[in-house]
């Protein structure tokens, strides 16, 4: 097993979209719209720790490369049953930025649950209605000069 070897690549300009969404029970949402979570702000901490992760994809997914991210930027969409996650990444290097998109959706997705499992759990702490869902790759895109 080995690292793909990428020496002989050049930069470029490389771009990827990757969202995923949270199910969560309505009282859950309305509490987060309220600012009420025991936790704080599951949309601000988990846009942080998608940034985090995005940055250190390389330490928890053993055949990505370390890149030189350039630009990170997150949206969170708000539904009456459901919190969006779109995460768009910027590097220019020798490899695709993907992985960082979709890490960096899963955690923010897996931060917000574990912000909010208190209002989630049912009477027998199990998470009926909660589910992270259709984590993917929207966009990828290389501009070669």
């Amino acid at each position: 097993m080995s690292m793909i070897d990428i020496s002989g690549k050049k930069n470029v300009e490389r771009e990827a979209m990757a969202a995923g969404k949270i199910r969560l029970r309505r009282k859950t949402i309305d509490e987060i719209k309220k600012g009420k979570i025991k936790k704080g702000d599951p949309i601000k901490v988990a846009e942080v720790a998608g940034m985090l992760a995005v940055k250190n994809t390389s330490s928890s997914i053993p055949h990505c490369h370390p890149l030189p991210i350039e630009s990170i930027n997150f949206d969170f969409f708000v539904d009456e049953d459901a919190i969006e996650v779109k995460c768009r990444v910027k590097a220019n290097y020798k490899t695709g930025v993907e992985m960082e998109a979709l890490h960096g959706v899963a955690i923010a997705l897996l931060t917000i649950w574990d912000m909010v499992k208190y209002l989630e759990k049912d009477e027998e702490g199990q998470y009926p209605y909660t589910a992270i869902e259709e984590i993917k790759v929207l966009e990828k895109v290389k501009n070669e000069p």
